[in-house]
């Protein structure tokens, strides 16, 4: 039931009604368990003859005039129609109401007992109901000689801290192998402190294969900017990074098409997104995919640009291809070629070209990153050597390779195609929405972080 506002009163009515419905002081105050210390204890009684007329539905504005008018007579900061803060309001109330019914006994002053499990110092005389202030008991154990000192301090009200959320979302998106490559972006509540492993495992999960097969990197709009190992903090990729991971060829193709569980769909990167969402065959862990350099091949992962350097844009979805290190360039360039040629304008014809575009090793911190089209096996350069050196664990090894074409042959092969145009699953919205809500929590868990055992360093240390 409402309570009249009696001119600025809400914030005495809000109290009021937390009061009421705070059960066990509830029953004391409206049944009269209770009994006063002093004679009058006009507080008090006025608090109870209100709270027992809101249970029994009877109610009248007096009620609640007369109590405004008990407490400006006891309190001078609370006269008048001004407004006042109800936090305040109510610590005022519940000492107010310590006075009324505390024990007529002293109330046991904080003190400390040097025993494991003494006494909790009760603030309560026997056969009788008070409000009183409770104790706190703080334990402080000696890391060395395992002593115990327990301090006891009463407190009236107490701040709690609130947990804070322990997941972010990340969007990745997922590449899959097939005649087609296949993209979607996922959504992920990723831990706040982690590593790279736990982000691989659950890609790995969401895309229903081995954590081994997945390769975590980063692309920019000029092209790639980093792969992930698994040592790595999760906090080092931003909000707003474009994670992309990657499934390496299997040994045999298995044709067909690949679909996600869960997921809307994918796009190709030029045209419509496919309705259909790519499935994954059953997961193959490939000896090939696990051991450096098995069978002289080498795992790339390419990306395209217009351009080089900061001005390069780079076009088309990213590529996942396994070569041997033996290749030649013309072989090296007909095997890019053959993995775009779905991209193609039709009408191109490629017989006699030459070298059509540049190949940089990305991320190289050797003077020529480039692979030389005169050299006779480009791929066992001493830039490839070291960033399959340099890769860290988690993941099979690989070298990211850029793809440079001039934007005039570009053009003439793909035509105005941009980047790639990736399908969202459901998960990315859901993640999302999740995480711009308020954080939730229960009182017990405020509680448990507020008890929880730290670590104190003594002075000195």
């Amino acid at each position: 039931q409402g309570l009249r506002n009696h001119g600025n009163t809400c914030f005495m009515n809000a109290v009021v009604q937390c009061l009421s419905n705070t059960a066990p002081l509830a029953e004391l105050l409206a049944l009269g368990r209770y009994r006063a210390r002093g004679a009058r204890a006009e507080v008090t009684h006025r608090l109870a003859a209100l709270v027992r007329a809101l249970w029994t539905l009877d109610y009248t504005p007096q009620l609640s005039a007369e109590f405004k008018s008990i407490v400006s007579q006891h309190s001078s900061q609370f006269r008048g129609n001004a407004q006042h803060d109800a936090l305040e309001f109510l610590l005022w109330l519940l000492d107010h109401l310590h006075e009324d019914l505390g024990s007529p006994t002293p109330v046991p002053q904080p003190h400390s007992d040097e025993q494991v499990g003494g006494p909790r110092g009760v603030c309560a005389d026997s056969g009788r109901a008070v409000a009183a202030p409770l104790p706190c008991r703080s334990s402080l154990t000696c890391p060395h000689c395992r002593k115990q000192s327990n301090t006891f301090d009463p407190f009236l009200c107490v701040s709690l801290p609130i947990p804070p959320r322990q997941t972010r979302p990340l969007n990745v998106t997922l590449v899959f192998q097939c005649k087609r490559q296949r993209f979607v972006r996922v959504g992920l509540a990723v831990p706040l402190l982690s590593t790279v492993a736990k982000l691989r495992e659950m890609v790995a999960q969401e895309g229903r294969i081995p954590p081994e097969q997945v390769v975590l990197a980063e692309l920019s709009p000029t092209g790639f900017r980093r792969s992930f190992a698994d040592h790595e903090e999760l906090g080092a990729i931003g909000d707003g990074d474009c994670v992309y991971a990657f499934q390496p060829p299997l040994p045999t193709s298995h044709g067909g098409a690949l679909r996600l569980a869960g997921t809307a769909g994918a796009a190709t990167g030029h045209g419509p997104g496919h309705r259909s969402a790519p499935r994954l065959p059953p997961a193959a862990l490939s000896s090939e995919c696990l051991h450096r350099g098995a069978g002289g091949r080498v795992l790339l992962l390419l990306c395209n640009t217009a351009g080089a350097g900061p001005q390069a844009a780079r076009f088309g979805p990213p590529l996942v291809m396994r070569e041997d290190r033996g290749v030649s360039w013309e072989q090296l360039q007909q095997s890019i070629l053959a993995k775009m040629q779905y991209l193609m304008r039709r009408e191109v014809q490629l017989q006699g070209a030459g070298a059509l575009f540049r190949v940089r090793v990305a991320g190289s911190s050797v003077g020529c990153s480039y692979l030389s089209p005169q050299d006779a096996r480009p791929l066992c350069h001493p830039a490839v050597d070291r960033a399959l050196q340099l890769g860290g664990p988690g993941g099979p090894p690989h070298v990211m390779l850029t793809v440079e074409w001039d934007s005039s042959t570009k053009e003439r092969l793909f035509g105005s195609i941009q980047e790639e145009v990736v399908q969202d699953a459901e998960s990315v919205l859901l993640q999302q929405q999740a995480h711009q809500q308020q954080h939730s929590c229960t009182l017990d868990e405020c509680f448990q972080l507020y008890t929880k055992e730290e670590q104190v360093q003594a002075a000195g240390h």
